[in-house]
């Protein structure tokens, strides 16, 4: 029973976190990022 209760607190907390992360602009800079990293590897970039 526990248990059941710290996964469902833990998903929420993640839940709030990845929201206040894209809320913030967060995920534009992980894609920049990305796509960054990608052109290096294929050398375009």
């Amino acid at each position: 029973m526990k248990a059941k209760y710290i996964r469902i607190t833990l998903i929420a907390a993640a839940v709030v976190l990845i929201a206040a992360g894209v809320l913030n602009g967060g995920s534009a800079d992980v894609f920049n990022k990305g796509v960054r990293v990608c052109l290096e590897c294929i050398g375009i970039g």
